[in-house]
């Protein structure tokens, strides 16, 4: 459970918070994110190493960014056996095989604005992994541009990257949600599912398989969904508009941020606006809510007045 912060140092924080943003000491979306055009122009670089992460299938096969290798979600990226995240041995072994070395510059991208492209950032992210960068606006924007796709891939060099053991400050687990909705810490909760979702008129989007057995959202918890932080084109908004997005729901990194959706991959993509281009203090919760929505025992929030199977 996260310690609870007392107001003096709440306030301390935020105030070093807008200090450092106004410094510039937090990373620059330059810092983070890539252009189409930079791509483009760095392709040949042989220390930018692209990465698909889709998760539609075929995507990668249909064509890809020249020189990209494709990254599975659910295969790669996750352990088989547990419900866990890839472990830190085949993590490694998976990004040195993909020409990962300690000085490349790894460029993620993916369809779906970039869900799973983020969620693969958040991995990245717990594993230590530096100099990681999103394609802003993922496939979308570099199809839409009519840029170059591949259809073979190429298999590269081995890499001799090393990843550290798994930092757990990026992630939220049930307890800390649960804290959180008995007030037993001060945390921000964003929802960033559709509103639809967050009142507990559906479970789910339609067409998904993962399912929880109640509706609803997590007491305390404000929905920003996560299609508010871009632009038509897919690239993320500009940084003060970000800001303003999130304050307006009471968001503003006084506090400690936890992000969630359904099962972590559009959280995250909320998870990298907030804590890489925002500079605040995130945990992305990848149970989400099939696991929140499964839980016995743990406080919901139904808008909708939803108890069972939609009743």
């Amino acid at each position: 459970m996260p310690p609870v912060l007392t107001k003096p140092f709440r306030r301390f924080a935020f105030t070093a918070s807008l200090t450092l943003a106004a410094t510039g000491a937090f990373a620059a979306p330059s810092d983070v994110l890539v252009s189409t055009d930079w791509l483009e122009k760095n392709l040949s670089d042989p220390k930018v190493r692209v990465i698909e992460v889709s998760v539609n299938p075929g995507q990668f096969e249909r064509g890809h960014v020249p020189g990209a290798v494709n990254f599975v979600w659910h295969t790669d990226l996750v352990d088989p056996v547990r419900r866990d995240i890839v472990s830190k041995d085949n993590f490694e072994k998976l990004l040195r095989n993909a020409g990962v070395s300690a000085d490349t510059t790894v460029v993620l991208y993916g369809d779906t604005n970039n869900w799973f492209a983020a969620w693969g950032a958040w991995v990245f992210d717990v594993y230590g992994v530096k100099n990681v960068k999103l394609l802003d606006g993922g496939r979308k924007k570099w199809e839409a541009e009519n840029r170059g796709l591949a259809a073979v891939a190429k298999t590269p060099a081995p890499g001799n990257i090393k990843v550290a053991d798994a930092n757990p400050k990026p992630r939220a687990r049930l307890a800390d949600v649960v804290a959180a909705a008995e007030k037993k810490s001060d945390v921000a909760l964003v929802d960033i599912r559709s509103a639809d979702e967050y009142q507990g008129k559906v479970f789910a989007p339609a067409g998904v398989q993962e399912l929880s057995i109640r509706a609803g959202h997590v007491p305390g918890a404000v929905n920003v969904p996560w299609s508010e932080a871009v632009a038509a084109d897919g690239t993320f908004k500009p940084v003060e508009e970000l800001r303003k997005i999130y304050a307006a729901k009471g968001v503003d990194g006084s506090k400690p941020v936890i992000t969630y959706c359904r099962i972590g991959e559009r959280s995250s993509h909320t998870w990298f606006a907030l804590s890489k281009l925002l500079g605040y203090e995130v945990r992305n919760y990848d149970g989400s809510w099939t696991e929140y929505g499964n839980t016995v025992g743990v406080p919901i929030t139904n808008l909708a007045g939803t108890v069972w199977g939609g009743k």
